[in-house]
């Protein structure tokens, strides 16, 4: 569901590494919003992450 429909933006895995140097797995995920947006000529609701939202990528439905 953390992928954006327009850019395909997805997690990001990586280590996290404490104060004391203790490293463990981190995954961050894309600000992705649910908006009901014109594809195809017809509204449906899709996943879409603010950078596409902001930048006016998405046409959206009202």
């Amino acid at each position: 569901m953390a992928k954006c429909a327009i850019c395909d933006k997805g997690v990001t895995f990586g280590i996290k590494v404490s104060h004391s140097h203790r490293r463990s797995n981190k995954m961050w995920k894309p600000n992705v919003k649910r908006v009901k947006a014109i594809v195809d000529g017809s509204p449906r609701h899709i996943y879409v992450c603010t950078r596409c939202l902001r930048s006016g990528k998405v046409q959206r439905a009202i």
